[in-house]
């Protein structure tokens, strides 16, 4: 059997392995392709069961990723929790992270449309992957994509020259907070799709 057959015949199988471990098609596909450039690169002699070497190996792969993710969140928890530390242990620390917090949500709010925003923010602060945003926003992966790319090329831009009347955020960066603080963004989620839909009705 060529290799381009061998690649035909147990990719579906492979990528329906890792998606049941990893729970996320694009790190599916990233894994047995990654395993398939693996597979090619060895002597294939030394391999007596090429089934059994791609299950075995993608399986593995499997379980560095989820490893890796595992070690990045715990570097997340232990930074968020030294974050903490540090402002309840400095005197009215929270006063400047509540004037940095509105400073960057009025430069959010003057140069994203609602829809930017929203990937924006789920995407580059709650690590959203591409699957989570198309289910979420109701947007195709590559509309999100284009989003994003589009929200961090306005952000920078300059933004010395703004000077517009924030508008009212509390809610949003409440729902905000809460997130960070909480690990659970489904408030923020619920807000950001309030801000998209009072932006569509605008249009009507």
């Amino acid at each position: 059997m060529s290799h381009a057959q061998t690649i035909s015949q147990y990719q579906p199988m492979l990528h329906t392995i890792a998606y049941n471990l990893v729970r996320c098609k694009q790190d599916a596909e990233d894994i047995v392709q990654e395993t398939f450039v693996r597979w090619l690169s060895i002597d294939q002699q030394n391999i007596d069961n090429t089934k059994a070497y791609l299950i075995r190996a993608v399986t593995n792969n499997c379980l560095n990723h989820l490893n890796s993710l595992r070690k990045k969140k715990e570097e997340c928890l232990d930074n968020m929790a030294e974050i903490i530390k540090h402002f309840k242990e400095t005197n009215l620390a929270h006063l400047d992270l509540d004037i940095d917090l509105a400073a960057a949500f009025k430069v959010l709010h003057t140069k994203l449309e609602p829809l930017e925003r929203a990937v924006y923010l789920l995407k580059e602060v709650f690590d959203f992957d591409y699957e989570d945003l198309q289910e979420t926003l109701d947007k195709k992966k590559e509309h999100c994509r284009q989003l994003l790319c589009r929200a961090k090329k306005k952000l920078s831009e300059e933004t010395s020259r703004i000077n517009f009347e924030l508008p009212d955020t509390s809610k949003l960066m409440e729902s905000f907070r809460n997130a960070c603080h909480f690990g659970n963004a489904s408030d923020l989620v619920h807000e950001l799709k309030k801000d998209i839909a009072a932006a569509i009705s605008k249009k009507f």
